[in-house]
């Protein structure tokens, strides 16, 4: 019985052995690569969050699909996701835990006010960061580390500027903004644009993310009879804002940034939305260069349509991705090079690169307006950054 029972131990140990000797065999050509996301995902930006986070996805599940070889592995591209809540401490705190995960790279944050503080952490670690923050400070505190989804709220801000004062004939302007860091800075430029083109601030408002009377400021600037409106804000702020104008009688028209560009913007605003302008980076879905082929495989995979984020998202992840295939490396200190040298053909332009800041070289901004309940375009302006 001994013996018997001697051999079964020794079989059961070797099986045991076998087990544990197997599984690096399975994995052994296959390499885990984790990249940091993190955005609102609970609250009243969750939208915009779950936008961001299809679009990274989308492009992580075709990039595992193509088998790409890195450090001599078959690289499966995982996210790694965090809610910040937009939240600048929780944002810090969310950005501490994504590199504690070991992460090679950094998919956000989405809002200007947690992109920027969280930056620094990253910045630290020297993982590069991909984000759709559009606040000028992001890109502009010496980082190599800082990269864009979109165009810069000082490019957005100077052409929905321009427009206000050439296009809309506005030689007076009333500005409202949220004090975020988005909020702010895009009022912040479009202010200068309005006043380079010969046009005339005659009020600056200020409110928060959370408000949703507006009745004192709105008040404030029926009394100056601007020409336009613009806010620098979300939709959340946006819709009502919109219409309380018209219930006070403000007949100037509402012009706001690509938060304000939603479905959610025209549910909350209702018919009062009728008319109100807003810029949004870049061009129609329709009109960039995969924007169709993009639109049919978000479709596909979240059976719905993609929101404004979405294709941002998605190229930031294969810009992201492409740096590290040519790297042949998923290391941060090998592929940060190729990252800043980049050049591609994407979803949103068939020309995506870099500047010495991390800006995207191209610059598009597209102006839209609400007509019989629904966003339609009116004028896009595209240039090359020197």
């Amino acid at each position: 019985m001994r013996i018997s029972n001697g051999f079964k131990l020794l079989a059961a140990t070797a099986a045991t052995l076998a087990v544990f000797t197997a599984a690096p065999v399975a994995t052994a050509a296959e390499q885990v690569v984790k990249l940091g996301f993190a955005a609102p995902l609970t609250g009243p930006q969750s939208h915009y969050g779950d936008d961001m986070r299809n679009g990274l996805l989308l492009a992580l599940e075709e990039a595992n699909e193509q088998k790409i070889e890195l450090n001599g592995k078959t690289a499966k591209f995982e996210l790694v996701t965090r809610d910040d809540q937009a939240d600048p401490r929780t944002a810090v705190q969310v950005a501490q835990q994504i590199v504690d995960e070991g992460v090679q790279g950094v998919l956000g944050h989405f809002n200007s006010g947690t992109t920027i503080p969280a930056s620094s952490v990253y910045h630290d670690e020297g993982l590069p960061q991909i984000a759709m923050a559009t606040s000028p400070e992001y890109t502009a505190q010496g980082f190599n580390t800082t990269f864009r989804m979109m165009t810069s709220d000082t490019q957005q801000g100077a052409a929905a500027g321009e427009f206000i004062v050439k296009d809309l004939g506005g030689k007076t302007v009333a500005l409202i903004d949220d004090r975020t860091a988005y909020g702010q800075g895009l009022a912040d430029q479009v202010a200068k644009a309005v006043e380079a083109h010969g046009g005339q601030i005659v009020a600056r408002e200020y409110t928060t993310d959370k408000a949703n009377d507006f009745t004192a400021i709105l008040t404030n600037i029926k009394s100056k009879n601007p020409d336009v409106v613009f806010f620098g804000g979300l939709d959340a702020q946006s819709g009502p804002m919109r219409r309380q104008m018209v219930t006070l009688g403000i007949e100037a028209p509402l012009m706001s940034g690509e938060m304000t560009r939603s479905e959610t913007f025209l549910k909350l605003a209702g018919e009062a939305a009728e008319g109100t302008y807003a810029s949004l980076a870049g061009v129609p879905l329709q009109q960039m260069a995969a924007g169709t082929k993009f639109e049919e495989a978000y479709k596909a995979r979240f059976n719905q349509n993609p929101g404004v984020y979405a294709p941002y998202a998605y190229d930031g992840a294969w810009n992201m991705v492409t740096a590290m295939k040519e790297a042949g490396s998923s290391k941060p200190a090998d592929y940060l090079p190729k990252l800043a040298a980049l050049q591609r053909s994407g979803a949103t332009s068939d020309s995506i690169a870099y500047d010495e800041n991390g800006d995207l070289k191209e610059i598009s901004v597209t102006i839209y307006q609400v007509k019989n309940g629904a966003w339609e375009m009116v004028k896009t302006m595209v240039s090359k950054a020197n």
